[in-house]
């Protein structure tokens, strides 16, 4: 089974030793994904809401380019620094994943890689059709 290795150009991709997304066979796997950009500044300073959107965002381009869309994806896993912005990091899910509605799960951490991160976020997809 061939694995196709998908990239975003996030800052800690090749520090770290990963890939963003990993397709193999009808399986994609998004690694945890924040509102990092290229440079290593993080989007959406203090909004809750605008870094998880920012998530999605690059998630979605990972999801394409391994020929999946949001019907494809069945868990979401969103870590969160502060569990009282729930609704803020829940409204971007719902905005992204509204018809899909996979197995989701949100925990609040102690700590992400930035501390400027507020919300990191794995996505798992099958592709069955």
């Amino acid at each position: 089974m061939a694995r196709q290795l998908i990239s975003s150009g996030g800052p800690f991709e090749d520090v770290v030793g990963y890939s963003r997304a990993v397709r193999t066979g009808n399986h994609v796997y998004v690694s945890g994904t924040t509102s990092a950009m290229p440079d290593g500044t993080v989007y959406g300073d203090n909004d809750a809401y605008a870094q998880a959107k920012r998530c999605f965002e690059i998630i979605e381009k990972a999801l394409a380019e391994a020929g999946a869309t949001w019907d494809h994806v069945v868990r979401t896993r969103m870590f969160v620094t502060d569990i009282g912005r729930w609704e803020d990091f829940a409204k971007a899910h719902r905005e992204f994943l509204k018809w899909a509605k996979p197995a989701a799960t949100m925990v609040q951490v102690a700590a992400l890689i930035d501390p400027r991160m507020l919300v990191e976020i794995e996505v798992d997809a099958v592709i069955d059709d």
